[in-house]
């Protein structure tokens, strides 16, 4: 990013805090050899793992399961021109451990659309990036309505 861009970068803390704040977010894996997006609703774990709930037997899981994949979520005011993009990534794998899964049935996101035998999936947030929308900057640093 350019220092007048308009754009400011997130540091790790600040991109947690504003994906805690929504629901729904976009998982991006590859799917037949193709880049795939997918939007679901999730909730952070306390070290800010991706947490998602989905059915045990859907083509999502088995696709990501062990595969390296990208979160992202973000909020936009379209009259402001403003908002931010948060985007986690790192791998993903199916929670398997009995006293996790326990924990996060408790604790955890709940499906939207639920299944007769769900699972969690994890995804570690070994990097996380973000960037923040200044509402009314442009590369000079111009209000563009003028």
């Amino acid at each position: 990013m350019y220092p007048n861009d308009g754009f400011r970068e997130l540091d790790r803390q600040e991109c947690l805090r504003l994906l805690a704040k929504v629901p729904v977010g976009r998982i991006v894996h590859t799917r037949q050899a193709l880049p795939a997006v997918l939007p679901l609703n999730f909730s952070l774990d306390g070290d800010g793992a991706v947490l998602l709930r989905t059915s045990a037997a859907s083509e999502l899981v088995r696709a990501i399961d062990g595969s390296v994949v990208a979160f992202e979520a973000d909020e936009v005011d379209a009259v402001a021109h403003s908002g931010w993009s948060v985007v986690v990534t790192g791998p993903a794998a199916v929670v398997t451990d009995p006293v996790d899964r326990e924990r996060l049935t408790r604790t955890g996101p709940r499906s939207w659309v639920t299944s007769p035998e769900e699972v969690f999936v994890r995804i570690e947030p070994e990097l996380v990036t973000g960037r923040a929308l200044m509402g009314g900057r442009t590369l000079r640093g111009l209000d563009p309505s003028h």
